[in-house]
């Protein structure tokens, strides 16, 4: 029998780069021609929202915000260590990276022997740029070990129970998406190596916004429900226990996207929502997941939660609840973030 670790982290940029940037987002939708005037005034905006603004325009939150996520991921690196995984699977999504009009599959094992990326070259698209916390050149690349052979045996017992899944041996359109190398520079934040092979599984995230955020009309088909997603992870914690490896499975994404919240026209996540999310976790809920329409999500700004739902189907599967759990609510770093390990 195979043995199982469950891990909720995030692939946000938060702790791979200066402090002082770390309201960029934010600053650059309020420049923006179509935000409403009268939310360009820190006057306009919810009460904890200008708190966390303060006078510095969130440079003195943004040293709490990051140094709770360092910590977060800490912990989350000792659980992995003392767990000692054979394979980490890592639930996350292409960002206009990897899949792009061509195809955009629902769900993609990649079942690769190595994955190579240089995340701080310039121009790096989504990968932030030259400038880290660790002063790594652009020509720095990094290298994380792949596990073809899992990953193929995976694929196939998923197809073998009814989960029609996409599979991939070479890279398409970008070496890897940052929501993936990003998770495992997170996880490897101290820079003590990170040599566990990984397989990242890549979740539809972009939702039925997905051309018009490119200028383009219409709407597109959206993501996988949160039902189908946990369905999706039920299946690969049916497919770890059954086996003889030791695997960790990470859902890698932050919460609700400013964005992407339409309603509050893009400045602040829906922490609300985040909130409740929060609570049906801590309590074991995953019913309440399910059971989220995949409209309610988007209206959220919560697509990325996808990734999760994928990690929560496999825990319940399992029957575990976290036992380290922490909320990192922000109103102007664009997303809030959830840190879990369970077990």
């Amino acid at each position: 029998m195979g043995e199982v670790l469950g891990l909720g982290v995030t692939h946000g940029p938060y702790v791979l780069y200066p402090e002082a940037g770390m309201a960029g987002i934010l600053r650059r939708i309020l420049m923006s021609p179509k935000t409403p005037a009268h939310l360009k005034e820190p006057s306009a905006w919810p009460e904890p929202m200008r708190r966390e603004w303060g006078e510095d325009q969130g440079l003195s939150a943004a040293h709490e915000h990051r140094m709770r996520l360092v910590e977060g991921f800490r912990r989350a690196r000792k659980a992995l260590d003392d767990f000692k995984p054979d394979v980490v699977i890592i639930f996350g999504d292409d960002q206009y990276e990897n899949f792009k009009e061509d195809v955009v599959p629902a769900f993609c094992v990649f079942a690769h022997d190595e994955y190579r990326c240089q995340p701080f070259k310039s121009p790096s698209g989504l990968g932030g740029g030259t400038e880290n916390v660790w002063n790594e050149s652009g020509d720095f690349e990094l290298v994380m070990r792949g596990a073809k052979a899992i990953g193929k045996d995976l694929a196939t017992a998923l197809l073998h129970h009814r989960i029609d899944i996409a599979y991939s041996y070479k890279p398409l359109h970008h070496p890897m998406a940052h929501a993936f190398w990003r998770t495992v520079a997170h996880l490897d934040y101290d820079r003590r190596g990170f040599d566990y092979p990984i397989i990242p599984f890549h979740v539809n995230c972009y939702g039925s916004g997905f051309t018009a955020r490119m200028g383009e009309d219409g709407e597109d088909p959206p993501g996988p429900t949160p039902a189908r997603c946990m369905e999706v992870g039920a299946a690969v914690a049916r497919w770890a226990r059954r086996g003889g490896h030791r695997v960790a499975i990470v859902g890698s994404s932050s919460w609700s996207h400013a964005f992407l919240t339409k309603k509050h026209h893009y400045l602040w996540p829906d922490v609300e929502s985040d909130r409740r999310r929060f609570a049906e976790l801590r309590a074991g809920d995953y019913e309440a997941w399910r059971n989220i329409p995949i409209e309610e999500i988007e209206e959220n700004g919560q697509h990325e939660m996808l990734n999760w739902m994928c990690l929560a189907g496999a825990m319940s599967e399992l029957g575990q609840t976290p036992r380290q759990l922490d909320f990192v609510e922000t109103w102007i770093f664009n997303s809030c973030k959830t840190m879990a390990v369970f077990g």
